[in-house]
Order: structure tokens, then sequence, then C-alpha cells
């Protein structure tokens, strides 16, 4: 492979981000993948999940709340450890940017920091529903699950990130300016979730 001046493409190091060996209790999994027929508006589903990001002064971890029905990240936090703060810092985000009601259902996986108290009292707020996915089943989260793969082949992949603190911008800038405002999804039309949201919201307006 050298002589022909070929490298292989060495595989990250698997950094397990879900505990559901705890005792807390769970939600039932209401969604069952059926993702379009319960985001039929905006705030009607979102999903959550976190992920690992690799970088030479350790790990970082992001935690992301994203709107089923526009595919728009409503908010995200992006912190040195997978804490409930970090999660509750997410979901805290989106609850300040969106007006929600009380359909609004958020699905996730049976994660320890989704299971506990402190979440759920949050939900109970709000009057937020909880799905949870089966055990070991990450196609009943495949939403969360597609755009973290899409997080990582279009900007973590692509270098060796070094900083904490520039990581943790990088992601950010890429959230909100360009997958947010300008990345087309074939499923809304090959429009950004912004503009997708846009003109929902002038068509239901008019």
């Amino acid at each position: 492979m050298k002589k022909a001046g070929l490298a292989a493409v060495a595989k990250r190091k698997y950094k397990v981000t879900t505990d559901s060996n705890h005792q807390l209790a769970k939600s039932p999994n209401i969604v069952k993948r059926q993702f379009a027929d319960f985001a039929k508006a905006p705030n009607r589903l979102w999903v959550t999940d976190i992920t690992y990001i690799p970088t030479h002064q350790g790990w970082l971890y992001l935690c992301m709340f994203l709107d089923a029905f526009s595919r728009k990240v409503v908010g995200f936090s992006v912190e040195d450890n997978m804490g409930l703060g970090m999660v509750n810092e997410a979901l805290q985000m989106a609850l300040r940017r969106r007006q929600i009601t009380s359909e609004l259902i958020i699905h996730s996986d049976q994660g320890s920091q989704y299971a506990s108290y402190n979440f759920r009292e949050q939900l109970a707020k709000f009057e937020i529903s909880q799905s949870m996915s089966r055990k070991g089943d990450c196609w009943d989260n495949s939403m969360a699950e597609s755009f973290f793969a899409t997080l990582k082949r279009e900007l973590i992949n692509r270098q060796t990130w070094t900083r904490k603190d520039e990581t943790k911008a990088a992601i950010t800038e890429w959230i909100e300016q360009f997958y947010n405002g300008k990345r087309r999804h074939s499923a809304i039309g090959n429009m950004c979730p912004v503009q997708y949201e846009n003109l929902t919201r002038n068509t239901q307006a008019a």
C-alpha cells in the first residue's frame, strides 16, 4: 500500500455515551420509529442524543435536541463531561428558542441522563411527553444518529482536533451557521432547516 501511495484509514476509538444499565424508570417507546407521523408541525417531536468528539486535550461531549419536522437543531451543549448538566443546558436552550405546547414529545435513548428525576421534572414542568428507544436499538433513534453521522463526516473526521475550545467553537459554528442555515436535506424539499420552517410558517399564515 505504501508503494502505491495508499494509506489505510484508521478506525477511531469507540467511546460509549449511553449508560442504560441503571435502575431508573424508563419511559415507553411512543414514537416507534414513526418519526414523520409525530412531526406534522414544528415542536411536535424533538429527538435528542449524546455523542463524543476526540481532541488532543481529551474527549468532548455534544448533546443536541433536533426538531424532527424541519431537522433543525433547536438546542445543544458541548462539554468536557456527559453529565446531566450538559443535557439540561441543551434542553434549556431549546426551550428558550421555541414556543412549545403540551403536544411536544421528546424522544431519546434509555441513558441515565434522560431517565434522571431532574430531567423528567423539567419535562413535567412544561407538560412535555417522554419517549425512549428500546435498549440497544440505535434504529429507534435513527434521526439523531443520522445527525451525528453527518456532523462527523462533514466536520469532525476531516481533520485532527487539538484544543477543546477551538473544537467547541467549530461545532457551534457548524450547527448554527451551516447545518441549520445552509445545509440542504432531501427529506424537506432540498431546503435547509431554517428555510423550510420559514416557508411552512409563511404558508400557514397565508
